[in-house]
């Protein structure tokens, strides 16, 4: 397995998107975990083609270059409140100049799902209000699947 560096494949990724291509790419690191699984899940994303909203998986870049995959908690006239799925502390405000992909579809333990799926709304709507009790409820979940397993 060939071993690339990040910040260059996105950069190619995000140039290929700027094009006009959807493209994929299998997601590395657990800031959206539980909806999306590091090294497990993929995504596909575009660029944006509609206002974004609460709920939305975007992909942005940070100041600092950091590319980062969070989900919109919070639309505002200064710019969007974002957070990891697994995540308690809101980042804000993202402008949307620092977002240049939105997610359309995910490869989920396998499955494609995209918007309208129960499990891709129930992040998008219910998860997202969640996000104080999310450590507890993360706990809960592990627990609950060491048993499934055992």
């Amino acid at each position: 397995m060939k071993v690339v560096n990040t910040e260059e494949y996105v950069s190619m990724l995000r140039g290929l998107v700027e094009e006009g291509r959807e493209v994929s790419m299998v997601v590395a690191g657990g800031s959206m975990f539980p909806f999306l699984a590091d090294g497990r899940d993929s995504i596909c994303f575009r660029t944006p083609d509609r206002a974004l909203r609460a709920g939305d998986i975007v992909f942005y870049r940070r100041p600092t270059g950091q590319y980062v995959l969070h989900r919109i908690c919070r639309v505002r006239p200064e710019g969007y409140d974002i957070v990891g799925d697994a995540q308690t502390a809101i980042e804000r405000p993202v402008r949307r100049a620092q977002i240049f992909a939105l997610v359309t579809r995910v490869q989920r333990k396998g499955a494609w799902i995209a918007p309208g799926d129960f499990r891709w709304e129930f992040f998008a709507r219910v998860w997202i209000r969640v996000i104080p009790l999310r450590p507890v409820l993360l706990r809960a979940y592990r627990l609950l699947s060491r048993f499934r397993r055992a």
